[in-house]
């Protein structure tokens, strides 16, 4: 079976580590990419249309024939510059792409959330990324699937002090995250992509949620 992707959010760390794995991968036909960039990335089978996200509207028939989307969006407070802009990144978007999928006839959208996320947590981003969840479960999806993965490791484009630390301290750690404290442990952005890709072709229905061990698992099919 030859099937459509779309990704949104594919020059982020799991985003393009996605859209690499998809075009690598036999079953997919044509990995639709929306972007406010080009990626410097050139297969016959990726397709790229260049939106501003305040107007994702107008690009909705981009969402036609598609079988799976899947979410990378995301940001930081530091980058995003406020609260109200993170959540714009963070919870609007993906909640405006969301709909848009499912009117369009989309089965299967697949969303990288974050551990620990909880509508109803006093933490702002927890809370942020709980919040997300609610309204992609809401949307009513055939089959949706929350990635929460602990810190994510690989490398970005943009330079992060405080990830870079936090990464350096999970590798030299890594050896004893086993039994619950695996949940905690540092993942590749590569896993994360190849776990979202298997759960996909799976064609499971339902809502599921994948913590960062489960993640690992999957991942490494």
């Amino acid at each position: 079976m030859s099937r459509v992707a779309m990704v949104l959010g594919a020059t982020g760390l799991v985003g393009s580590a996605l859209t690499e794995e998809l075009l690598s991968r036999a079953g997919w036909a044509e990995v639709r990419v929306l972007v406010r960039r080009p990626l410097a990335l050139e297969h016959p089978k990726l397709k790229q249309t260049v939106v501003d996200w305040e107007q994702l509207s107008q690009h909705k028939e981009q969402f036609q024939g598609v079988d799976a989307v899947f979410c990378c969006l995301g940001t930081t407070i530091k980058k995003a510059g406020s609260q109200s802009e993170f959540e714009r990144v963070d919870l609007q978007y993906p909640l405006e792409a969301a709909v848009l999928a499912k009117d369009h006839g989309v089965k299967q959208f697949l969303a990288v959330s974050s551990m620990g996320a909880n509508a109803k947590s006093r933490s702002f981003y927890p809370r942020t990324k709980g919040r997300t969840e609610d309204g992609l479960i809401a949307v009513g999806f055939q089959g949706l699937h929350l990635f929460r993965p602990s810190l994510l490791l690989g490398k970005r484009e943009e330079f992060r002090l405080g990830e870079r630390i936090a990464t350096r301290v999970m590798k030299a750690l890594d050896f004893m995250m086993v039994g619950k404290a695996a949940q905690y442990r540092g993942i590749p952005a590569a896993i994360v992509a190849r776990a979202m890709v298997n759960i996909a072709l799976a064609d499971t229905h339902g809502v599921h949620m994948y913590t960062n061990d489960v993640i690992y698992v999957i991942g490494e099919r």
